[in-house]
C-alpha cells in the first residue's frame, strides 16, 4: 500500500512558547494557495501568498487588488493597554466568554517619562492601578495573555515572543506593522475589528495593492535601516502607501538584520500603508533562534518556498533604493515624510529657520529598540566619553522590553549612557506619544529635538506645538546630542573636547543579537489561569476612566437632513488632532470622558484656531466638544468637513468613538486614512469623499448639509450632499463612499457591534 507524502501540517510547532494549544497553520496556506493558484493562474507576491493563504473562503473570494473586500482569518490579536480597555469593553458587550484566537494585552502607554524609568514606573502603577486592574480580570477572565506595566511596548514583546514568517496579525496600534520584520503581515486596526476576530468574526480588508521595494548594493557606515524608510517616506509621503502593502526584496535584504527590518515595517506607518514586510531569510532564522525559538526557524526554513515572493510576482509600483549609496536621513519637522539627507541638513534648516540648538535628543521606542540599535549608540556614547564628552543636549533612553533592558544593563551598556549624562526611561512609549512631562521649555517656545521615534505631528511628543520634532536613527541622534545642534554632521564634522582637540566619531559599531545570549529580566507575563470562571472583572461603576458601553442607536431610516457643519477643518487632521493623547491617555476606557478631548486640535477653517466653532443654534463660540454636545441634547445630527489624507497616525478607534457619541453622522472629506475610515465605519458612521476634491472648498462651516440616497444605500452608488449656506443659497455636490453591503448593514444597525450583540 502506498503511503501519504508527508504535509506540512504533520509537523505541530506552537505558535509562541506561552501558549498551549495554539499551532502554526502553514498547512491551511498550503492548501489555500493551491486553490488561489488555480483561480489566478498567475505568479504571486508574498503578501499575496500570505494573505490569500488566510482566505476565509478561498474557493468562492473575490479577488481584484484595490477593489475586493476580502474576508480573513487572522492568526492572533494584539492590544495595547489605552487600545485594549475599550476593546475588552466592546468584547464583554457581545456576550462571548472566551477569545476565538490567541490575543495579549500590553501595558506600555500609560507611563509617563518625568525622572526615569523605576520611579516613573511606580507612579504609573499607582495612579493606573483600577485600568491595570480591570485589563488583569478582564485578560484572566476572557484567557487572554497579559503583560504586565514594565514588561517593554507592545511591538517589541510581540517579535519576541509571538511573531512569525507566514502570519496573519491584526493589533490595535497603528505600528503592528513591526512584525513584517519577521515575515508576517500584521496590520494596525481599531478595537472593533480586533473584537471581531475575538469573536470569531472574519476580519474584513480591502484586498491591497502592492508596492515593491528592490534593495541593492549593502548597508553599512552611518546608514542605518531606519534611512531606508526615512528614504521611503520622502518618496511616497504620508498618504502613498495607502491601501497598499510595501514589500521589501533584493540582493540588498542579506546586509539588514532582522530587528532592522522591524525598524522599516514599524514606521511604514507614516506612509499610509496597510503594512509592511520581507520575505524570511536566515537573519529572521538567526533572531528566532536568538529568542529560543529554533523550532520556528527550522519550519519556516522548510516552508521558504511561500515565504517568498514568486518570479515574475507584478507589483503596482516598485522603488529602487541602492543601500551602497544611501545616505542617512533626518525627516520633519511636523511631519514624517519631509526627508532631508544628513549632507543637506544645516543649509536646509538654516534657509527653513529651524531652531538650531537640539535640546533633547531621545533614542529607543518601538521602532528603534533593539540589542543592535542599543549597542551601536553606546558604541559612540563610549568613545565621545573617552574624548572626555558629555551630552551637550539632554539624552534620554527607552529600552522596547525588559529582556532588551536587562541585557543592555548585564552588558554595561546602560552605566555608558548614564555616565555621560544620559537618563534611562521605563520600558514604556513614553515621549513617543506624549507621554512626557517636559520642564525644560515652556509651551509655545520654538526649540528641536531629535528622535529615533517614527512620529513626529504638531505637539506629538511634548504637546508643544512649537517643538520642532525631527526622526533619525538613533546613531545620528547619539552623535547630534553631543554636538547639540542641528547642523551637526557626524559623517564629517568635529567636536571640540575640553583639552582643545577637535574630536571625530568613528562610525558606529555594534552587535546584531548580544554575544552572550539575552537576559529575560523579571517576569512580567501573567497567563490565564486555569479556572477562569472565579475571576470578577473590576469595573467602579463610579470610576472616571472606566464606564460600560451603552449600544449606539440604529439610523432611523430617514433622509438626514439641515445638518450643522460641526467644523470645517483645514489641512492636516491626525488621530492626535481628533483625539489626542498625553494626558487624555488615562481616559481611553471612559468613553464620555475622553468625548472632551473631540477633535480639539484639528484647525477651523473659518478662523484659523483649534478648539474654537460656532454654535449653529446660538451663534455663540464654543469648543468643538461643548457645541457638539449641544447638538446632541436637542437631537440634532452634524457633520465634519475634513482635508486629504483625514485620520492618518495612530488606530486609536476613539477618534471615530468621540463623534459617534457625540452624535455625529457623517465625515465627508477629501480622502481618508485606511485606519480611521475602517473604524468610522464600525461604529456605524458615515464615511464619505468628495467625488470632486475640490468642492471641499463649496462647503462653509457655517453651511447645513442634507445627505440624500441613503433610503437606496449601495456600493458603488454615490450620494448626493445638498449644501445650503447662511445666504439660503443651496448647491448640490456628489459624494463617493467604499461601503461594501456588510459595511452597509453595521451603519443601519448603528453600529458593527450591534450586529454582533
Amino acid at each position: 500500500m502506498a503511503t501519504a507524502a508527508p504535509r506540512i501540517g504533520d509537523t505541530k510547532v506552537p505558535m509562541s512558547l506561552l501558549e498551549k494549544g495554539a499551532y502554526i497553520n502553514y498547512q491551511r496556506i498550503e492548501d489555500n494557495l493551491v486553490i488561489i493558484r488555480d483561480r489566478l493562474n498567475r505568479p504571486l507576491t508574498l503578501s499575496e501568498k500570505i494573505l490569500y493563504g488566510h482566505l476565509d473562503d478561498p474557493h468562492n473570494q473575490d479577488i481584484v487588488r484595490g477593489t475586493s473586500y476580502l474576508k480573513l482569518r487572522p492568526d492572533r490579536v494584539a492590544c495595547q493597554d489605552a487600545t485594549a480597555q475599550m476593546a475588552l469593553l466592546q468584547f464583554m458587550s457581545a456576550g462571548m466568554d472566551t477569545a476565538a484566537v490567541p490575543t495579549t494585552v500590553h501595558c506600555d502607554h500609560l507611563i509617563e517619562a518625568q525622572v526615569g524609568g523605576v520611579k516613573d514606573l511606580a507612579r504609573a502603577v499607582s495612579i493606573n492601578k483600577e485600568v491595570y486592574d480591570f485589563l488583569a480580570t478582564a485578560t484572566a477572565k476572557y484567557g487572554l495573555g497579559f503583560w504586565k506595566p514594565g514588561s517593554g511596548i507592545i511591538h517589541q514583546i510581540i517579535l519576541e515572543n509571538y511573531a512569525f514568517p507566514g502570519g496573519l496579525m491584526i493589533g490595535t496600534d497603528s505600528h503592528t506593522p513591526n512584525a513584517g520584520g519577521l515575515g508576517m503581515i500584521a496590520c494596525g486596526v481599531g478595537g472593533a475589528d480586533a473584537v471581531d476576530v475575538m469573536a470569531g468574526i472574519p476580519w474584513e480588508l480591502k484586498c491591497p495593492k502592492v508596492i515593491g521595494v528592490n534593495l541593492t548594493g549593502k548597508i553599512g557606515g552611518w546608514t542605518t535601516p531606519k534611512d531606508v524608510i526615512l528614504k521611503v517616506a520622502g518618496i511616497l509621503t504620508v498618504k502613498g502607501g495607502t491601501g497598499a502593502i510595501v514589500e521589501y526584496k533584493g540582493p540588498g535584504l542579506e546586509s539588514l538584520s532582522c530587528t532592522g527590518m522591524a525598524t522599516i515595517c514599524n514606521m511604514g506607518a507614516e506612509i499610509g500603508a496597510t503594512t509592511s514586510l520581507f520575505p524570511f531569510n536566515s537573519r529572521m532564522g538567526d533572531y528566532l533562534r536568538a529568542t529560543k525559538r529554533p523550532q520556528i526557524a527550522e519550519y519556516a526554513a522548510r516552508f521558504s518556498h511561500n515565504l517568498k515572493a514568486d518570479e515574475g510576482a507584478e507589483y503596482d509600483e516598485v522603488i529602487e533604493i541602492n543601500l551602497s549609496e544611501l545616505e542617512p536621513h533626518v525627516n520633519g519637522p511636523f511631519t514624517p515624510d519631509l526627508a532631508t539627507p544628513i549632507s543637506q541638513l544645516a543649509a536646509t534648516a538654516k534657509k527653513n529657520g529651524w531652531p538650531d540648538e537640539i535640546k533633547v535628543g531621545l533614542i529607543g521606542s518601538c521602532t528603534n529598540s533593539s540589542y543592535e540599535d542599543m549597542s551601536r549608540s553606546a558604541s559612540l556614547v563610549k568613545e565621545a566619553k573617552a574624548a572626555g564628552l558629555e551630552f551637550h543636549s539632554k539624552f534620554t533612553v527607552t529600552p522596547g522590553s525588559e529582556q532588551v533592558r536587562a541585557t543592555i544593563a548585564r552588558d554595561g551598556m546602560i552605566d555608558s549612557f548614564e555616565d555621560a549624562g544620559g537618563l534611562v526611561l521605563a520600558n514604556a512609549c513614553g515621549p513617543c506619544i506624549g507621554q512626557w512631562d517636559r520642564q525644560d521649555v515652556k509651551k509655545g517656545e520654538a526649540n528641536t529635538i531629535v528622535t529615533s521615534y517614527n512620529r513626529n505631528f504638531t505637539g506629538r511628543n511634548d504637546a508643544n506645538p512649537a517643538t520642532h520634532a525631527f526622526v533619525a536613527s538613533p546613531d545620528i541622534v547619539t552623535a547630534m546630542s553631543f554636538a547639540g545642534s542641528l547642523s551637526f554632521n557626524p559623517l564629517t564634522d568635529s567636536i571640540p573636547t575640553p583639552s582643545g582637540k577637535p574630536f571625530k566619531f568613528s562610525p558606529p559599531s555594534g552587535f546584531e543579537l548580544p554575544p552572550r545570549g539575552y537576559d529575560a529580566g523579571e517576569d512580567t507575563f501573567q497567563p490565564p489561569p486555569a479556572d477562569r470562571a472565579s475571576v470578577q472583572v473590576q469595573v467602579n461603576p463610579s470610576s472616571d476612566r472606566l464606564q460600560l458601553l451603552k449600544p449606539f442607536r440604529p439610523w432611523d431610516g430617514t433622509q438626514p437632513s439641515d445638518l450643522p457643519v460641526l467644523i470645517k477643518v483645514k489641512g492636516k487632521c491626525t488621530t492626535d488632532h481628533i483625539s489626542a493623547g498625553g494626558p487624555w491617555l488615562k481616559y481611553r476606557g471612559h468613553l464620555e470622558n475622553i468625548s472632551q478631548n473631540c477633535l480639539i486640535g484639528a484647525i477651523n477653517s473659518e478662523n484659523g484656531e483649534a478648539n474654537k466653532v460656532q454654535n449653529q443654534l446660538t451663534g455663540s463660540w464654543g469648543s468643538v466638544p461643548a457645541v457638539a454636545a449641544e447638538y446632541r441634547t436637542k437631537d440634532i445630527k452634524w457633520v465634519v468637513i475634513g482635508d486629504h489624507n483625514y485620520g492618518e497616525g495612530s488606530s486609536r478607534e476613539h477618534a471615530a468613538l468621540e463623534p459617534r457619541f457625540l452624535g455625529g453622522l457623517a465625515i465627508i472629506v477629501r480622502s481618508f486614512a485606511r485606519i480611521h475610515e475602517t473604524n468610522l465605519k464600525k461604529q456605524g458612521m458615515l464615511a464619505l469623499t468628495f467625488v470632486n476634491p475640490e468642492d471641499y472648498e463649496k462647503v462653509k462651516g457655517t453651511d447645513k448639509v442634507t445627505i440624500k440616497g441613503l433610503e437606496s444605500f449601495a456600493p458603488g452608488k454615490n450620494l448626493t450632499m445638498e449644501v445650503k449656506h447662511q445666504d439660503g443659497k443651496t448647491e448640490d455636490v456628489e459624494l463617493a463612499h467604499s461601503f461594501n453591503e456588510g459595511q452597509i448593514e453595521w451603519f443601519k444597525a448603528g453600529s458593527a457591534l450591534n450586529l454582533v450583540r
